[in-house]
């Protein structure tokens, strides 16, 4: 299996018919040439091997790692504990693939926001439902069996979160103003980016590797800048008290394994990066 400076790896992506799944296929060849197999594995659909927890995986082949990047976001009735049960059947599926590592998709939602980037050392502290589960699904694999499992706290994707939604409808895009006269700010990462950084992952040496990694762009992004660079207007509203300006990740960690470019996270370059990955992996 691959090492650093040995043969390209062989990646199984999970969740590969997702929003993020999907903007990832797309944005593969692009991204990495030949520097990674990609095997996208999903219940359903065309262009992925079908497979889901609790079936045989004699169709599926050996892996160098897992990329788990399904499970269970917030909408009504959605359970949003299964983030732990599915982290678990990763790590049992890399455990039959000989796979030597894991990464499972984290979320910047399981930090408390504060003015100054958020460093993996900080305590998780959510606010909300879905940072908790995310934080849960984390303390499980602390001592969970298997291949050697990373946390991936992602910002937001490019295409796949809310604002690239309402910009995909044609919107106006209505954002909060808060009192420096700004539009709120987030971490985001591009398809591309996203697709660079589990390649280097997944090719290095596995003991090197921090159990927890933010995954990001080096600089956030103002989600006024997102909107208005898709060439959407955008409507202002003040901002209530619960909003929150800024959710910044801090990179340092991530900058020493896979260094992103500095303009990253421009907002010209995410729109461009994102159209590009849904032309190639559409719904």
């Amino acid at each position: 299996m691959s090492q650093l400076g040995g043969p390209a790896p062989v990646i199984l992506l999970l969740g590969a018919t997702g929003k993020v799944g999907r903007l990832v296929r797309g944005a593969w060849d692009r991204a990495t040439g030949s520097d990674a197999r990609l095997v996208p594995v999903g219940r359903s659909g065309e262009g992925v091997t079908h497979w889901e927890p609790g079936e045989p995986t004699d169709a599926l082949p050996r892996v160098d790692a897992v990329a788990a990047l399904w499970g269970v976001t917030p909408g009504q009735g959605r359970d949003l504990s299964e983030n732990a049960r599915l982290a678990l059947a990763a790590q049992h599926l890399g455990t039959a693939l000989g796979a030597r590592l894991v990464l499972h998709a984290s979320s910047a939602a399981i930090y408390r926001p504060g003015a100054a980037d958020l460093p993996e050392t900080q305590p998780p502290d959510p606010p909300a439902a879905y940072g908790a589960a995310k934080a849960e699904m984390e303390r499980v694999l602390e001592h969970a069996p298997g291949p050697r499992a990373i946390c991936l706290r992602i910002g937001n994707v490019a295409g796949a979160d809310s604002l690239c939604a309402a910009v995909d409808r044609g919107d106006t895009v209505t954002l909060d103003r808060f009192a420096d006269g700004g539009s709120p700010v987030r971490s985001y990462i591009g398809p591309s980016d996203l697709a660079r950084v589990i390649v280097a992952l997944s090719a290095a040496e596995t003991r090197s590797l921090p159990a927890i990694l933010n995954v990001a762009a080096p600089s956030p992004t103002a989600m006024a800048d997102l909107a208005l660079a898709a060439g959407r207007p955008v409507a202002f509203r003040a901002a209530p008290p619960t909003a929150v300006p800024r959710v910044a990740l801090d990179t340092t960690r991530l900058a020493r394994i896979c260094p992103l470019d500095p303009e990253a996270g421009s907002a010209a370059r995410l729109i461009a990066d994102w159209r590009s990955a849904a032309a190639e992996c559409p719904a």
